[in-house]
């Protein structure tokens, strides 16, 4: 199959989380057209993931794996004389392309890989979820990222939390009868940015970004409610961490954590350039399809961007670098 032209056919059905059902319906037949068994597994009203296999082996050792969601906006595809564009060139529609020319050329040489497409990791990988509840016993799983075809030795988790402060109305011309929501988030968060966050020699960094902050009614009111959501980038357990955001907040807003991706250490491959994922992926979620391995063609860093974009090489030298760790791993020269 051609992976520069497959790729634009997938950036070019729009997936924003919530809304793949036209992806998935698409690889199904396509999958079916050369040749495997595919199926889809309900994760969600009109949301689905897809498991292929050859006939020749409907419980296969290895399984690549990636997601078919986007971030938005949706963005069509173009193309240069070296790149792919578009949302989901390489994060992670490029990778679902290469993954499929890889699983292809290894069943010409008599091996059986299988391929796990899922909803959902944008948001909150409920596919990988619904995934783990029926394993297919591989013993490996290549989950594709845009990792620059490196190998990731560990992936960072996450941690988001909402912070709420509470207030009293009042006229804005008589504050001292008032008390302000918004004065409380602000020094609640002031204090968060101050607070040390652990680091590693190898890993690098917690990191912390503060990406919602809402609040009040109107300019001359006293705010008696204001929100604000942060993200934590983890590097370990969570367990210190959440005591310390909690002792740090004190009594200025309420803590609440309403979502944690664990950080995840993986193996390294001998002979493949290696990197430290910074972004969180579904390998936490997977952990009854195997040993993960973690790595893909592109660039996290124009991921999500509104010029995203997938170099064709890449593209190309990750269907070889898939095939060469897929024969390794199974033993297979």
């Amino acid at each position: 199959m051609d992976v520069v032209s497959f790729t634009r056919q997938l950036v070019d059905i729009e997936s924003i989380t919530g809304n793949e059902g036209p992806v998935g319906d698409f690889l199904c037949l396509e999958l079916e057209r050369v040749g495997l068994q595919a199926r889809k597994i309900v994760a969600a009203p009109k949301r689905c993931n897809i498991f292929a296999t050859f006939p020749e082996q409907p419980r296969p050792e290895l399984v690549f794996s990636t997601h078919m969601d986007t971030v938005p906006p949706f963005i069509p595809s173009y193309e240069d004389e070296v790149r792919v564009y578009g949302r989901g060139s390489c994060d992670a529609k490029g990778i679902i392309a290469a993954q499929i020319a890889a699983a292809l050329q290894l069943h010409r040489q008599g091996i059986h890989a299988g391929l796990l497409f899922l909803v959902g990791e944008e948001r909150d990988s409920l596919g990988a979820k619904v995934a783990n509840e029926k394993p297919m016993g591989s013993k490996f799983l290549i989950n594709g990222e845009p990792t620059e075809n490196r190998v990731a030795l560990a992936s960072k988790g996450a941690l988001r939390v909402e912070i709420t402060a509470q207030g009293r109305m009042a006229h804005s011309a008589y504050p001292e009868v008032g008390e302000s929501a918004i004065d409380k988030l602000i020094e609640a968060l002031h204090r968060l940015r101050k607070m040390p966050l652990p680091s590693d020699a190898e890993i690098g960094p917690c990191t912390m970004n503060i990406g919602v902050i809402e609040g009040g009614r109107a300019p001359n009111v006293i705010p008696d409610r204001a929100r604000a959501l942060a993200l934590f980038r983890l590097i370990g357990p969570s367990q210190e961490l959440r005591q310390q955001i909690r002792e740090t907040v004190g009594d200025l807003a309420q803590v609440e954590f309403t979502l944690e991706i664990p950080f995840a250490r993986l193996r390294s491959f001998e002979g493949i350039p290696s990197m430290v994922a910074a972004f969180t992926t579904d390998i936490p979620a997977l952990s009854q399809w195997g040993q993960p391995l973690l790595l893909g063609p592109g660039s996290i860093h124009v991921a999500h961007t509104e010029g995203e974009y997938v170099e064709k090489k890449q593209l190309h030298e990750a269907v070889d670098l898939y095939c060469l760790i897929a024969k390794q791993l199974m033993n297979i020269d």
